[in-house]
């Protein structure tokens, strides 16, 4: 329900002076919505207030801008007017103070709810509880001798091995016989050509074949020619 008209003046007029500074009709019906004003009612209040001298206005156009009347405020001397400056000045340096206290609060806030809850502290540990068991088991089937690997697991990646080092000795045995072949007789610098080529051997990138060999488990090396 709306105030009744000598009671939104009031309103009106406090709010007026409240702000004094500039005011047209659509900012202070902004402002006092919740008021339950409406606007022709703070328009009419303003006006009613304007014409019994409680308040001042020019007219732009078509548009009215209030003001509080400024007699009605006591205008301080320079003392007190750099009494105020000074004031101010400490309430601001307050005012830092405050913010920087909040800012280091929240930040702690925030630092204590990243934290694990002491549920979540609980699951985690049974977690790790868990795994450190199952390695230190591991650790001592180790220690006792037993294999973790089944034998035929063992064969097969054995066999594989194998097999790609006797792919890796015939092939370099192709190359070296058709590289011996295309440069028996060659008018230019072999390692020269080489180079041009992009020819890598085996230890010019630090590989030995043999230091490869000798990690097949012994019975299962092939001779050389093989």
């Amino acid at each position: 329900m709306a105030p009744k008209t000598d009671n939104t003046e009031a309103i009106v007029l406090n709010f007026v002076n409240e702000q004094n500074r500039p005011l047209n009709t659509q900012n202070a019906a902004d402002a006092l919505q919740k008021f339950s004003l409406k606007k022709t009612a703070v328009q009419k209040a303003l006006d009613s207030l304007a014409d019994a001298g409680k308040i001042t206005f020019k007219e732009y156009g078509k548009q009215k801008v209030y003001i509080a009347r400024q007699d009605q405020f006591e205008i301080p001397n320079s003392e007190e007017l750099a009494q105020m400056k000074e004031d101010n000045a400490k309430l601001q340096e307050q005012l830092q103070e405050k913010r920087k206290t909040i800012s280091e609060v929240e930040s702690e806030i925030k630092s204590l709810q990243s934290n694990l809850t002491l549920e979540e502290i609980q699951e985690k540990d049974a977690k790790l509880r868990k795994e450190v068991k199952e390695m230190e088991e591991k650790l001592f089937k180790l220690r006792e001798g037993v294999t973790l690997v089944r034998p035929e697991d063992k064969k097969a990646v054995e066999d594989m091995y194998s097999d790609k080092i006797t792919q890796w000795r015939k092939r370099k045995r192709m190359f070296r016989d058709i590289w011996d072949t295309v440069t028996e007789n060659f008018p230019r610098d072999i390692k020269e050509f080489k180079e041009e080529l992009g020819v890598e051997y085996d230890e010019d990138v630090g590989l030995s074949l043999q230091a490869y060999s000798d990690l097949i488990p012994h019975g299962k090396k092939r001779g050389r020619g093989q």
